[in-house]
């Protein structure tokens, strides 16, 4: 391990022993908050300082076999214990960069995501049913709820843009990278001749917001209009002024929802939707000056990035960020979403190893 590591594992030990101090104290008790507050940060070094004291343990037996190996009565014993100790550092120090990766805040939150159809006409909406078939399907599979906060049919099936949130802890951790484009090669229900057709759809994922602390919006800035909601969803949907739209004036963001019968419910759910979409637009930016730097392997979740490729005649769906493809499309269309979003995760975490072990 380089010298930035150590000296980052020596600190939080340190730390670990100063918590123990402050909460061994009866007096802490009486601030619940600050006594939380320090348990939970002891939580999440704890297991990594245990790690790194295990690896000073090993490193020291290393020193003891290495000098017993000067004797040939116990030379054979000697350099296998220094074999198994090598690996086990080894292992040791794997799993303690991995827990010292900067964890990321919005990981456990719910999500609203985004689709809508791009190229490809009427085949681009049917696509976009199916991708959004294939994440409900998916969080069906994972307890999570799906709640649409507005949709914008087509009319032959499918779907021009849906928007839906999506709840469930740790969602944002398992769909983060599906943001970008998504391409389908398939013969169209439209097409007459057999020809495969090219089309594409955007996905966005955000993650919730916390209204209080993530986004602060003057109210000044925002622009609230309401109108009659359009399409399916009965006469009191049809007939009052329930929809809502607000547009966030210094960014030109706009979000609108008309699904509920209730004008404040529709109001709270734009309102969460444009706070999200402001605040993907302030991380995005600064992924942006990050990439300048150094870009991830897995992609910048940028909207105009193709990332996969969804291919019917040959059965296969290919990430083009990791090289990965699958020949089990059915299956990952009916919400089998674990292995690709499992690689793409542990794809981004050796990017962030190697760059931690590089500085």
């Amino acid at each position: 391990m380089n010298k930035g590591i150590i000296d980052q594992l020596t600190r939080l030990s340190v730390r670990l022993e100063e918590l123990d101090r402050q909460l061994s104290n009866e007096k802490i008790t009486v601030d619940l908050d600050n006594y939380r507050k320090l348990s939970r940060e002891r939580s999440e070094i704890e297991p990594v300082t245990g790690l790194y004291h295990a690896y000073q343990q090993i490193e020291r037996d290393l020193v003891t076999a290495r000098e017993m190996s000067a004797d040939p009565q116990f030379r054979d014993f000697a350099e296998a214990e220094i074999d198994a100790d090598k690996q086990k550092l080894a292992s040791i120090e794997t799993e303690m960069l991995k827990l010292l990766l900067p964890r990321d805040p919005n990981d456990e939150r719910n999500i609203f995501l985004e689709i809508r159809a791009g190229t490809g006409g009427d085949e681009s909406a049917l696509f976009a049913g199916d991708l959004f078939r294939m994440y409900s399907r998916y969080a069906e599979r994972e307890g999570w709820r799906v709640e649409i906060v507005s949709q914008n049919p087509s009319e032959v099936g499918g779907y021009k843009e849906i928007i839906a949130r999506i709840i469930g802890h740790g969602a944002y951790s398992r769909l983060k990278f599906e943001s970008g484009a998504h391409r389908v090669q398939r013969v169209p229900v439209t097409e007459t001749q057999g020809r495969v057709h090219t089309s594409t759809c955007t996905v966005a994922v955000l993650p919730e917001a916390d209204e209080v602390s993530d986004v602060t919006l003057n109210p000044a800035d925002l622009r609230i209009d309401t109108f009659r909601a359009s399409g399916a969803g009965g006469q009191h949907i049809n007939k009052t002024d329930s929809a809502v739209r607000i547009t966030h004036l210094p960014t030109g963001i706009v979000a609108e929802c008309q699904e509920g019968r209730s004008q404040h419910k529709n109001k709270a759910q734009a309102m969460s939707v444009l706070i999200a979409r402001i605040l993907d637009k302030q991380v995005r930016a600064q992924q942006a000056e990050q990439a300048a730097t150094r870009k991830s392997l897995v992609g910048s979740g940028e909207r105009s990035e193709r990332i996969r490729t969804y291919n019917f005649p040959q059965g296969r769906i290919t990430d083009h960020r990791i090289n990965l493809t699958l020949y089990k499309i059915e299956q990952i269309l009916d919400g089998e979403l674990d292995e690709l979003c499992s690689a793409l995760a542990a794809e981004h975490q050796a990017v962030q190893l190697a760059a931690m072990i590089e500085r």
